[in-house]
């Protein structure tokens, strides 16, 4: 069907100011390769102040103007899905990568309900203050928890907030999951990954507020750098004359000297027609769009648009990287552009944040103070063998009653808890390994839970004589002999990403969380998170650290002389889930089918990703799922259910007297 009348003419014009308010961006800085950053020559500096800012002005408000035209229909109401669907069906007919990307749609897709709060700033005030829930001491359930990490966590918090009765299990020593850190036998920090805090984190800011460790965060420059091979850095620099999303994103891309000029147009035309520009607009809508894009990769989504390899090398595919250790054609199209939604929305989701020093000093142990002053109790060093539960006359699962745990090395002999409600608050391989084979036989979202992976990774941390990230002043960068406890070492601190190195993203811990990673006498700790962790596991952990200070010196010759002083590698086999074309189907509620037993954690459903955010929002779920809950819950209270066991037993008896 060819396209006509007025919808022809609205699409038509949709796109074209698109691709004229991104296009006329990159036109507005002559000197495309040049970032506001603090070691510009001078000379460059004045050029740019001087005819950057008036033409760029000009130009965004004519675009600005252009780009709100188009998306204002005829009756002069703004845009509705009725016309997407009307204009997407017809040009799907012209287009055939756009019938490509349509036949991708998975029919399993969840809905969007309008309430999930990615974009509710007001969740922080709302995870602060909790949920609210206050309930009667006479209907206190026991709760326990399989999982000591920020999901498991959050949800003790609110639990034990409304006045139920919680313990907390895990098998490992320390508390934090993923988030997990210790300190070793020599007074190092360790951890596992690289924590980084986005902006958007709105939930785990008012839990962090709620426990007073939200000062713990230490506020990065708003841009995001690129370590390329000498050195050189490469920017997506956010900070443009105080102005906001989406106008200092556009300025980002249009200045950044990590893409050359093709490159930049590229992305331009393939986030100028994407459901990040819809989302400026109608923000529920575009997730929606989003969220259908799942079974594809950002990848093949990117360069159907009209994106490059080259950009997807430079820029794209250390960012995915880092966000979930997979590159951008094992990444899903969902995963990615959720990220760029809220970046294009909230000024805030591009800032990045980290705490003062170490997760179990600055994060876990507040978060461990506020549970034991609600009388939560923990049993680390404890692992789960299996589940204690009853059937119905059919054989299939109906309650959990509770669990058999073992620990201490094989020391401590198996001990069955009895608990009123159970929550696995774990990770993909824990609830694979944990769930029985009754749960996946008889009930199909515990079934697809076995589609799920996750992904290793190794994290490799590197001690120096000097202060690596320096590159100006080699003096400076061989001064270990001031205190530099405050943070203020010479080098860049923020978090760095690099698309010529196996650790896509890395950080100098000793800059960036000086708290806990500073040593007085020492310089740079290194820390790298080597991606795709895959063809490292099976290698030495000497040769990871070895090649890994080979390619630090590649990104940064003068490091060669100094001396790597200590190191340290974690391999973690299966850390986040991953994010793969397809899988979010596969994702399940916190809620199951069995009424006393819930899920949490960042792999189950949340309209975020794999992240701190996403496991503090499944915690906040799964609480809220079991407060409404509290009054029929009281039908598996363990006095409740040994009562009924023994009315059963004495209907029996009073049958044989008979």
């Amino acid at each position: 069907m060819p396209l006509c009348g007025p919808s022809h003419i609205f699409i038509s014009h949709s796109w074209i100011s698109l691709l004229l308010f991104f296009t006329l961006s990159l036109i507005a800085l002559y000197f495309p390769s040049i970032s506001f950053h603090p070691l510009l020559k001078e000379e460059e500096m004045t050029r740019r102040c001087l005819f950057g800012p008036l033409m760029t002005m000009f130009v965004l408000l004519v675009s600005c103007l252009s780009l709100a035209w188009s998306f204002t229909i005829p009756s002069g109401m703004g845009l509705t899905s009725r016309w997407l669907t009307r204009t997407n069906v017809q040009s799907s007919t012209m287009n055939p990568k756009f019938t490509t990307l349509k036949s991708n749609i998975d029919s399993s897709v969840a809905s969007v309900r309008g309430d999930e709060g990615l974009l509710d700033t007001s969740r922080m005030e709302r995870a602060y203050r909790g949920l609210g829930y206050k309930i009667n001491p006479s209907q206190s359930l026991n709760v326990g928890i399989i999982g000591c990490g920020l999901a498991g966590m959050v949800t003790a918090m609110e639990l034990s907030e409304a006045g139920h009765k919680v313990n907390i299990i895990d098998s490992r020593q320390f508390p934090g999951g993923k988030v997990g850190s210790w300190i070793d036998n020599e007074g190092n920090h360790i951890e596992m990954g690289l924590h980084v805090f986005f902006g958007c984190y709105y939930n785990l800011f008012g839990i962090m507020k709620r426990i007073g460790a939200l000062q713990n965060l230490r506020l990065k420059e708003h841009t995001h750098q690129f370590i390329n091979t000498g050195g050189h850095i490469g920017e997506l620099d956010f900070r443009f004359y105080g102005l906001g999303a989406p106008i200092n994103g556009v300025m980002a891309f249009a200045r950044t000297n990590q893409l050359t000029i093709k490159d930049k147009l590229a992305n331009a035309i393939a986030l100028g027609t994407s459901p990040v520009v819809k989302a400026m607009f109608d923000f529920d809508g575009a997730l929606q769009d989003i969220r259908n894009l799942d079974n594809i990769s950002f990848s093949e989504w990117f360069l159907q648009k009209g994106g490059t390899r080259e950009s997807i090398k430079r820029l794209w595919d250390p960012i995915a990287y880092a966000l979930g250790f997979l590159d951008c054609d094992n990444t899903s199209a969902r995963c990615m552009l959720t990220i760029f939604q809220l970046f294009a929305i909230r000024t805030e989701a591009s800032i990045l944040r980290m705490l003062e020093g170490s997760p179990l000093e600055y994060l876990h142990k507040p978060i461990i103070k506020y549970l034991e002053e609600r009388n939560v109790t923990f049993q680390l060093g404890r692992r789960v063998l299996d589940l204690v539960y009853d059937k119905d006359v059919r054989g299939k699962p109906n309650r959990v009653r509770g669990l058999i745990t073992t620990g201490g090395g094989g020391n401590i002999p198996p001990e069955e808890h009895h608990y009123d409600v159970i929550v696995a608050a774990t990770d993909v391989p824990g609830i694979q390994k944990l769930l029985p084979n009754d749960f996946k036989t008889n009930y199909e979202i515990f079934n697809k839970i076995d589609n799920l992976e996750a992904v290793p990774v190794q994290t490799v941390q590197l001690r120096f004589n000097g202060w690596v990230t320096e590159l100006q002043d080699k003096q400076r960068m061989k001064d270990i002999n001031h205190d530099y406890s405050n943070g203020k070492a010479p080098g860049l601190d923020n978090l760095l990403y690099s698309a010529d190195a196996d650790f896509s993203c890395f950080a100098d811990l000793a800059l960036t969380s000086p708290g806990s990673y500073y040593k007085e006498g020492e310089g740079s700790l290194l820390q790298c998170v080597l991606t795709p962790g895959d063809k490292w596991m099976p290698i030495d952990t000497e040769e990871i650290a070895k090649k890994t200070l080979e390619q630090v010196h590649k990104l940064f010759p003068s490091s060669k002389e100094l001396e790597c002083t200590w190191w340290n590698v974690v391999k973690l086999g299966k850390s986040l889930y991953r994010e793969a074309p397809g899988m979010d189907k596969y994702r399940p509620t916190q809620s199951t089918p069995i009424p006393n037993f819930f899920l949490a954690g960042s792999y189950t459903f949340q309209d975020y990703i794999d992240s701190m955010e996403g496991a503090t929002k499944s915690g906040l779920m799964c609480a809220e799922e079991i407060l409404k809950r509290t009054e029929m819950l009281q039908y598996f209270k363990q006095q409740n259910i040994e009562k009924e066991i023994e009315n059963k037993e004495q209907e029996v008896e009073e049958k044989d007297n008979e």
